[in-house]
């Protein structure tokens, strides 16, 4: 399949749990689920290569329940487990879109899912298909975020994606300072100096010494996707 992106050869998508959750950020929306694999089977199909990873707090977030009567540990646990099943919705999306998909976890899941191996994520990517890597890194105290950063760096990708419901990186909320202005790239080091919330610490720290660019795009805006594929400005990038 030729590859006719001016930038991009092969990317780690990070998608929010609650961006599956729709309006409510809860749960899953079956119409959100669709309008996410058509956007991705369309890039797909421009010839770029996709891993995914996804959060799971639409489902539950464990730092969220320790004050709740859950201790981390086991708290990060279910988190990892609401990752796999919002990845699994996802595969069954892009499945019904006509592209191959398959679901990969931190630690050994079969029947449910495969476990995570680099090679094998990247050969299915080769041919077509997309990975979805679920289940975080495997560990406990580490987020979703960090997981993207380190499957983005293991898999070679160009870029880390990360989709979110703002169209960029503003210099305060967007949603809470009408004065917000919005960076078209900033370095990792600005970043920093800003104290700009893009990732957390752990995942940040990795895309910078991994030299692992960061686009955050608003993927609720429908053709973002396949625009950041052609080459187009979109969102926010944030680069060595």
């Amino acid at each position: 399949m030729e590859n006719k992106s001016k930038k991009y050869h092969r990317v780690l998508l990070k998608l929010s749990g609650e961006s599956l959750g729709g309006s409510q950020g809860k749960g899953i929306d079956e119409n959100r689920l669709a309008e996410y694999a058509e956007e991705i089977a369309a890039a797909v199909r421009k010839g770029l290569q996709v891993a995914i990873v996804i959060g799971g707090g639409n489902i539950f977030r464990g730092l969220s329940g320790v004050g709740k009567g859950f201790d981390r540990v086991n708290g990060d646990k279910m988190g990892m487990l609401a990752t796999v099943i919002n990845s699994l919705g996802l595969m069954m999306a892009l499945r019904s879109a006509g592209v191959e998909a398959e679901v990969f976890t931190a630690t050994p899941m079969m029947p449910v899912a495969r476990y995570y191996m680099r090679d094998d994520a990247v050969a299915l990517m080769e041919k077509g298909g997309v990975a979805l890597i679920a289940g975080g890194t495997g560990n406990p105290f580490f987020t979703t975020d960090s997981g993207s950063a380190l499957r983005a760096l293991e898999i070679g990708a160009d870029a880390l994606l990360k989709g979110t419901r703002v169209d960029g990186v503003y210099t305060a909320d967007p949603e809470k300072d009408p004065d917000a202005v919005k960076y078209d790239e900033l370095s990792f080091d600005k970043a920093l100096e800003d104290r700009l919330k893009i990732m957390d610490q752990t995942a940040f720290a990795l895309c910078r010494e991994g030299n692992m660019p960061i686009i955050v795009f608003d993927m609720n805006c429908k053709g973002n996707l396949s625009k950041l594929v052609d080459g187009e400005k979109v969102g926010t990038l944030v680069h060595v």
